[in-house]
């Protein structure tokens, strides 16, 4: 169990990030799912809830996710729904359960990076950017290369397109982290595949999408993208799976993403 010091409960941005950098040890708290798995000791917590962060909206461009929005507010969510085949919606209703989903935040989520993280391989299939306090407004991809530093992600944006976009996993239970999952989309014949839980963070597959986008959609060149992804990236062993079958599974989601998005209307 973690331990808090001291709490604190800013009514502005500005002040959440005061209190934040005043000291090294010093934390935003999201929905503390994951910091109860650990003995961290934090000197002020600070608590976002009262900046009124838990929302999901739309205008004509863009889809805004406040950082305090849950997992099952996505799940749930009506424009998310309807966006890009649901594939953001579908691919957090797989995380452990529905009392999990009403704590899990998306800003903890995304600003932490999680390797086993459902929510960022469909985020990366699309066109999403992040807005940070500091840091400003930069693309997701962008923002996973960089270093941490301290700062407040506020919120999630996805730029509205036609884009077509498709989330496979697989677990070994229900209630597991996935062993492996993919996000595939696609908009005017440009493709994009992304491969998380390697357990490595989400990664695209660059050569992959490049067979796809290059020689279209038949049985032969599905197959083939798949066998590219699956070799192309990088997988390790585990508690969960070894690499090698990490590897396999790999071509599995990868196609059958690929075909689902290739029936989307």
């Amino acid at each position: 169990m973690f331990t808090l010091l001291n709490l604190a409960q800013p009514t502005s941005l500005d002040e959440a990030y005061q209190i934040l950098s005043a000291q090294r040890n010093n934390a935003v708290l999201g929905g503390c799912a994951f910091l109860r798995l650990g003995s961290r000791r934090i000197a002020t917590a600070v608590d976002l809830s009262k900046l009124d962060l838990a929302y999901i909206r739309e205008n004509d461009t863009e889809i805004e996710i406040g950082a305090m929005a849950t997992f099952r507010d996505v799940e749930t969510s009506p424009i998310l729904q309807q966006h890009f085949n649901g594939a953001v919606a579908k691919a957090v209703s797989h995380v452990i359960g529905v009392q999990f989903r009403n704590i899990v935040t998306v800003g903890a989520s995304v600003f932490s990076k999680y390797g086993f993280s459902d929510l960022l391989p469909p985020l990366l299939a699309l066109d999403t950017d992040v807005q940070l306090c500091m840091g400003g407004r930069l693309p997701l991809a962008a923002f996973l290369k960089n270093p941490y530093k301290k700062d407040i992600l506020t919120k999630v944006i996805i730029k509205k397109s036609a884009r077509k976009a498709a989330y496979q996993q697989l677990r070994n239970s229900h209630s597991d982290f996935p062993l492996l999952n993919a996000a595939v989309s696609e908009l005017n014949g440009n493709w994009r595949i992304v491969v998380g839980a390697r357990p490595g963070r989400a990664k695209f597959a660059r050569r992959a999408a490049e067979v796809l986008t290059a020689g279209g959609l038949t049985p032969e060149n599905i197959d083939f993208a798949a066998n590219v992804a699956a070799e192309e990236l990088h997988f390790e062993t585990n508690t969960r799976a070894t690499a090698h079958y990490r590897k396999t599974v790999c071509q599995a989601l990868v196609r059958r993403a690929i075909l689902e998005v290739g029936a989307c209307k």
